[in-house]
């Protein structure tokens, strides 16, 4: 069953980056408005879920998963900047810096907490880094640095997220109160966007959106919940790098984009780097035991 949600959820992931971007890219809907209907979606499919399999466990069990208010604000930030970015950055682009930030994020904070790095995952950082580099160097078809710094904020908020996920003993609750606590910051949301009177919604942009928060957000992030309980840390670190391949393919399909020689240098430096950070312990270490 682990791969099964696994599965799912990384195509949950690159489909909520070709969601957006087809929803903004096209103009059907702005970016506020997006973010809004995205969440309520969310909300509203996981209430459903919870209410009808989990309420009767949670009257029995109160204190079991209920969420956190921490894991609810990087939510939010995350599905923000998410929706923001995507205005100036194309499906691959701007999944290779949400997810190539989610995984330097993830390794900060293994070096925060006390964790030496080998020289593999020295090597691995130095190489992600310069993709991002080389990614932002002046080009006619260098991405929004604005686009490039939402989405950074988003991929950090996401690394936070799948964080405080990996210890989730009921990922449905934990995600559904995640989402719920989200409501506040939502309906502040909103009013901006009302106040600015720059809410531009359409049919299709609501239905994208409505797609982008029922099903790949609140059913694929429940899946993800569920899908690293049976996973290490450095598998679901290295089959998250899937994703801009996935939303790259997804991108060329649906919005039309193509796939620049640029993007493709950069996705082999970041990518390739992340790789060697989360494999090259293992390896190393695996190489040490087998010599002793």
């Amino acid at each position: 069953m682990t791969t099964l949600y696994t599965l799912f959820a990384l195509l949950a992931f690159a489909g909520n980056s070709v969601l957006c971007r087809l929803a903004l890219g096209e103009q059907s809907i702005d970016a506020g408005s997006f973010t809004v209907i995205r969440l309520l979606s969310g909300i509203a499919v996981l209430s459903t879920l919870w209410y009808l399999t989990q309420k009767r466990k949670a009257e029995t069990d109160p204190g079991r998963g209920r969420g956190s208010w921490t894991a609810a604000l990087m939510l939010f930030i995350y599905a923000l900047g998410f929706s923001y970015a995507y205005i100036s950055l194309d499906t691959g682009t701007g999944a290779l810096i949400l997810f190539g930030a989610v995984q330097i994020t993830m390794i900060m904070v293994s070096l925060l907490r006390g964790t030496r790095l080998v020289w593999a995952e020295w090597l691995g950082l130095a190489l992600a880094f310069s993709g991002f580099v080389y990614l932002l160097k002046p080009a006619i078809n260098t991405p929004s640095l604005w686009g490039f710094v939402l989405m950074t904020a988003a991929g950090i908020a996401w690394g936070i997220y799948t964080l405080k996920g990996r210890g989730s003993v009921n990922p449905l609750a934990d995600t559904h109160f995640n989402f719920f606590r989200t409501l506040p910051l939502v309906t502040l949301t909103l009013l901006f966007t009302l106040t600015l009177s720059n809410a531009v919604i359409t049919v299709n942009g609501a239905l994208l959106a409505m797609l982008s928060g029922a099903i790949a957000s609140g059913i694929g992030y429940a899946a993800w919940y569920r899908a690293l309980s049976g996973l290490s840390a450095v598998q679901a670190a290295v089959l998250q790098l899937l994703v801009p391949v996935i939303a790259a393919a997804g991108g060329v399909v649906f919005t039309d984009e193509q796939i620049t020689t640029r993007l493709l240098i950069a996705a082999l430096l970041v990518l390739g780097g992340i790789f060697l950070v989360v494999v090259g312990r293992y390896y190393l270490l695996a190489r040490r035991s087998s010599s002793v």
